[in-house]
C-alpha cells in the first residue's frame, strides 16, 4: 500500500517536542516527524499542548501523565493510525486504539522492567508506568524496537508478545546538521580549552547513563586531559547529589573538569562534539544511544559500554572502542573504561581515523529519510 500526504492521517504522540527535548527519544521524534510530514498527513500531539488537571498539580507524576494522555486521546479523533513514543504516551495510543478502532504503533525507546532505578524518581508511580507500558506493548498492533538488542529485550520482558509484531527500525541521525564543525571560539565560550585534549560526555543525570562510573574512571586520566560533562535534568535528588559530589571530588583532585549544567543549543553541542578527542558513553543500559550517532556524525571516536543496542552503532575497533559491563563488578568496568579512553587519547591519529569511519558509517546506515520510509511501510502493512 502506498501512503502519500493527505491520504492517511497519523497521530504522533509524544511527551518531548521542541523546544522541550531533553533525551534521545525526543530527538528521535523531532527528526522522524520532519521526514514523516512529507509522507503522511501528520498530527503531532505533544504533552506541552495539553497540560494536566489543576487538581493533579501536586500529585504523583504518573497520575499527571495519565491525565495528559486522556487529553491526547480526545485530540486524535479522526486519525487513521496512532504512533506513540515512550510510556508517557503509550497509554494514549492504546486508548485511542480502543476508542476509535485504529491501529496503534508504539516505538519502544526503553523498557520500564529494565530501569528499576525509576522507582527512586516516581515512587509508586513506577508501578503505574510499568502497567501502562505493559498494556501498550501487549496490545499494540506493532512495536518498533530501536535496535536488535532492544527487540530481544522486548520479547524477554513481555513473552506474550508475538515476535512477528516487533519490528526493528533504528534511530537515525541528520548528517547534514550533525557534521564535523570544530569551532575554537565556541569551545572557549563554554569555558573549555580547545587546545587541550578533551573527553566529552553528554546525557541526562540518571542511573541509566552511568555518569558516576565515568567520574570514578576519570581519576585515572592524564592530568593534561580535560573532562567536559554536559549533564542536566536529574531524575531524582539522590542521583543529582551523587553526581554533584562526584564532580566536586574529581575537581578537587585534578584540573580541567567542566560541568555544563544546562542543555547546549545545537550549534554549540555540534562544535563541542566536533572538537572532542574522544566521546564517552558509559551507559549501563541503552536501547541504542542516539548521542553516539551524534558524536560519530561529527567525526569523533567513541568509547562506549557494550550494552543494549550500542554495539549496533559503535563498531568496536573501527569507529571506537566498546567496554564490557558487569553490574556485579563496577570497579572492573571503571578500570576498563579508563584504559579505553587513555588508549585513544594516547593515539590521536588512530582516534581521528575512527572518527572519520564513524562519520562514514552514520551517513551510510542511519539516514532519517530511510528510517521514515521504513516506518511508513509498517503503517501501510497495518492499514492494508
Amino acid at each position: 500500500m502506498h501512503l502519500s500526504c493527505g491520504v492517511v492521517r497519523v497521530g504522533l504522540l509524544t511527551r518531548e517536542w521542541p523546544p522541550d527535548v531533553y533525551g534521545g527519544a525526543g530527538v528521535h521524534v523531532e527528526f522522524l516527524a520532519r521526514e514523516l510530514a512529507g509522507l503522511v498527513d501528520l498530527d503531532v500531539q505533544a504533552f506541552a499542548a495539553h497540560g494536566t488537571w489543576d487538581r493533579l498539580s501536586t500529585a504523583n507524576t504518573a497520575l499527571q501523565v495519565l491525565a495528559t494522555d486522556l487529553s491526547i486521546v480526545a485530540a486524535v479523533d479522526g486519525c487513521d493510525l496512532v504512533h506513540s513514543h515512550t510510556w508517557y504516551a503509550n497509554l494514549a495510543g492504546h486508548l485511542a486504539k480502543l476508542l476509535y478502532g485504529v491501529p496503534h504503533v508504539m516505538t519502544s525507546h526503553s523498557l520500564e522492567p529494565l530501569r528499576p532505578w525509576k522507582a527512586d524518581q516516581l515512587g509508586g508511580g513506577y508501578a503505574v508506568s510499568s502497567w501502562a507500558e505493559r498494556v501498550a506493548v501487549e496490545s499494540a498492533d506493532a512495536v518498533i524496537a530501536v535496535s536488535d538488542g532492544m527487540r530481544a529485550d522486548v520479547l524477554a520482558a513481555y513473552p506474550s508478545v508475538r515476535p512477528d509484531r516487533v519490528h526493528v527500525v533504528h534511530n537515525g541521525i541528520d548528517t547534514g546538521l550533525f557534521t564535523p564543525s570544530p569551532d575554537a571560539d565556541v569551545v572557549r565560550s563554554l569555558g573549555v580549552d580547545p587546545d587541550r585534549p578533551m573527553v566529552v560526555f553528554v546525557g541526562r543525570i540518571t542511573r541509566q547513563k552511568g555518569l558516576p562510573h565515568l567520574l570514578r574512571a576519570a581519576s585515572s586520566l592524564p592530568p593534561h586531559v580535560q573532562l567536559v560533562i554536559c549533564a542536566s535534568s536529574p531524575d531524582e535528588p539522590a542521583i543529582a547529589e551523587e553526581v554533584s559530589t562526584g564532580i566536586a571530588r574529581l575537581s578537587a583532585d585534578r584540573g580541567g573538569v567542566s560541568w555544563l549544567q544546562e542543555p547546549l543549543p545545537r550549534p554549540q553541542l555540534i562544535a563541542l562534539l566536533s572538537s572532542a578527542s574522544v566521546f564517552v558513553c558509559p551507559s549501563v543500559y541503552e536501547p541504542l544511544g542516539i548521542v553516539n550517532l551524534e558524536a560519530m556524525a561529527c567525526g569523533t571516536a567513541v568509547v562506549a559500554t557494550a550494552v543494549g543496542g550500542i554495539p549496533e552503532v559503535v563498531d568496536d575497533g573501527v569507529t571506537g572502542l566498546l567496554v564490557p559491563y558487569d553490574p556485579g563488578d563496577p570497579a572492573a568496568f571503571e578500570d576498563a573504561l579508563a584504559t579505553a579512553l587513555i588508549e585513544l587519547l594516547e593515539a590521536p591519529e588512530r582516534a581521528a581515523a575512527m572518527g572519520r569511519r564513524g562519520r562514514e558509517r552514520a551517513e551510510r546506515e542511519f539516514a532519517w529519510s530511510s528510517i521514515a520510509h521504513r516506518t511508513v511501510d509498517l503503517y501501510a502493512s497495518l492499514l492494508a
